[in-house]
């Protein structure tokens, strides 16, 4: 029963919230560049978790997101996907639904875990997305995510941020 606080406790602990600084991470790309996120300081950034390629919920929320770019534009956000697949499917995935946005390789888990996403298999994020400031700052977490209708939440939200 310790065992069982002890790891619920760290769990709770690593759990980012609203006003902590998003942690930065540099990572690879669809086109095989690299990003880091603290170069997009000055915008927003919706860093988007998702469990695979090219599968149906994944698909909705993507193009959600891709039929929505120029309203982000507008709001001055940036749409980061994230998935633990490779750049292979992530060029499929991007050629296939005409992506117009990065999606971030996330190799071995590692920005899930600085993020506190759970993953299914060792392999697969839940669907997570963070709203982070033009500060650097988680704005919102969401945890639960609803595909058809996360894009317009968003762009509530961001109207909603302070100058």
């Amino acid at each position: 029963m310790f065992t069982f606080f002890l790891i619920s406790t760290l769990a709770l602990m690593s759990q980012l919230q609203a006003g902590d600084v998003a942690p930065n991470f540099k990572a690879q790309v669809t086109d095989g560049s690299w990003i880091e996120l603290s170069s997009f300081k000055g915008k927003n950034v919706i860093l988007f978790f998702y469990p695979e390629d090219m599968t149906s919920g994944c698909t909705i929320e993507a193009c959600s997101f891709r039929d929505d770019k120029s309203k982000f534009d507008e709001l001055n956000t940036v749409v980061l996907g994230v998935s633990m697949d490779d750049l292979n499917l992530h060029k499929q995935f991007t050629e296939k639904d005409r992506l117009n946005f990065p999606l971030i390789y996330d190799e071995g888990g590692k920005i899930c875990a600085a993020y506190g996403v759970p993953t299914e298999e060792g392999r697969y994020p839940r669907r997570w997305s963070f709203l982070i400031d033009k500060d650097g700052k988680i704005a919102k977490v969401y945890s639960t995510v609803k595909v058809r209708e996360h894009s317009e939440q968003l762009q509530a939200d961001i109207k909603a941020l302070p100058n």
